[in-house]
């Protein structure tokens, strides 16, 4: 018996220790640095000095098909519109009836679509602060109902309550590796909130070593100022789409003592 219940135990899959682990959750990220197993390495990096550092967060499936979606969008739209003009059309209730939610549908679609282009930020990003010991995410907020106001959402974490999780995606377009972080309840497992740290990247080294890298920094250890690739995906958006508000953006980026950061890159 004392055999079968081992050869269970081996062959028992593997389980996260946090009480909600994240969808597709493939396995537990170590909290020590010493524990990672991968070199540390930023996959791209906006700020880096001894008190605080700034990552992107590219999303990178899915982005290129936004500007031909807004053909697919123009044309209909043009097309109700027009028809909606025409004499025979515009003195009958029914051509209105008809044609009005289709124009409506059209209109709404092409709205979602150029918001996203413009507004929303394609590297909505991470600041780690190594003085205070905290984590500043940068969200934006936004809604399929194109109608309604998007806006960005700052989240402040303690390093200490962070725990990484890594995921496996197996899918057709977005084949690869992604790194989770759950925010638990000080001194528990008891998961309250879960942010994004990489969308996905095709290798292990990049997922591993991106959690080894902000391990390393939290902890004060030293770490490489290279990253893995310093051309930025573009987003085509000609607006300026992450605005930290400015309390946020000064305690983000200072030391709790005043301390003037040393810039390594």
């Amino acid at each position: 018996m004392k055999k079968q219940a081992e050869r269970a135990e081996r062959n028992r899959p593997p389980r996260s220790r946090l009480d909600h682990p994240v969808e597709g959750w493939t396995g537990d990220m170590p909290d020590k640095a010493e524990d990672c197993g991968f070199p540390p390495r930023l996959i791209w990096v906006n700020e880096l000095n001894d008190v605080w550092m700034e990552i992107p967060r590219y999303v990178n499936f899915g982005w290129g098909g936004m500007w031909p979606m807004m053909p697919l969008s123009v044309l209909p739209l043009s097309f109700n519109v027009f028809a909606l003009t025409l004499p025979g059309v515009i003195s009958d209730m029914r051509g209105w009836f008809i044609l009005g939610p289709c124009t409506f549908f059209t209109l709404c679609f092409f709205i979602y679509f150029l918001k996203k282009i413009l507004f929303e930020p394609r590297g909505a990003p991470v600041r780690f602060n190594r003085k205070r010991q905290k984590v500043y995410v940068y969200e934006f907020q936004q809604s399929f109902w194109p109608w309604r106001r998007w806006y960005p959402v700052i989240k402040v974490f303690d390093w200490k309550d962070i725990h990484g999780e890594w995921v496996m995606r197996r899918g057709h377009a977005d084949w690869g590796h992604r790194i989770y972080c759950a925010v638990c309840k000080p001194g528990t497992l008891e998961v309250v909130d879960r942010f994004i740290l990489t969308w996905t990247v095709g290798g292990t080294d990049a997922a591993g070593g991106l959690w080894s890298f902000c391990c390393h920094y939290m902890e004060k250890k030293p770490v490489p100022t290279a990253p893995m690739y310093t051309d930025k995906p573009r987003d085509w958006t000609p607006f300026k789409t992450v605005r930290w508000p400015a309390e946020v953006a000064l305690e983000s980026s200072t030391a709790p003592d005043g301390e003037p950061p040393s810039v390594t890159h």
